[in-house]
């Protein structure tokens, strides 16, 4: 529920900013992308530390696929990179269509992970039908400050 949070936190702090009078906030498109970038430092920075809940997000990647380890720290390192790229106007729309398209491709572990059980942050994961729906929301969110 933290990436949500952040996301739509994110959002509407920066759109009452440019309303407030913040020239570089004031149209959604910015503030969208600002929440967004948020919930991308979130999420990135979880796949380093702490070690315990970088060990959920290994045991996370579905079987079979090689180096658990260095997928999450590859897909870290872009959720971080999106993040940045997020806040530079002429980088954010391929950044946002770049994590658009790295959200699809990481949850077959989110599938993955409700099917065998496993605990995210001493927790139990999101059940399937409430994660995809969340995807359904951060891949919109993405592709529309892709636009």
């Amino acid at each position: 529920m933290a990436p949500l949070i952040a996301l739509v936190g994110g959002f509407v702090v920066l759109r009452l900013l440019g309303v407030a009078g913040v020239d570089a906030l004031d149209a959604w498109q910015p503030a969208l992308r600002g929440g967004l970038a948020l919930m991308f430092v979130v999420t990135g920075v979880v796949h380093f530390y702490p070690p315990s809940y970088r060990r959920e997000l290994i045991a996370m990647v579905p079987p079979g696929l090689p180096r658990p380890d260095l997928l999450v720290t590859l897909t870290g390192v872009l959720e971080l990179a999106g993040a940045a790229g997020l806040l530079i106007p002429r980088l954010a729309p391929f950044a946002a269509a770049g994590l658009a398209l790295l959200m699809l491709a990481m949850f077959p572990a989110n599938v993955s992970a409700a099917r065998r059980s496993l605990n995210l942050g001493g927790r139990p994961v999101t059940p399937l039908p409430l994660r995809t729906a969340l995807q359904v929301i951060f891949v919109g969110a993405a592709v529309a400050a892709a636009l």
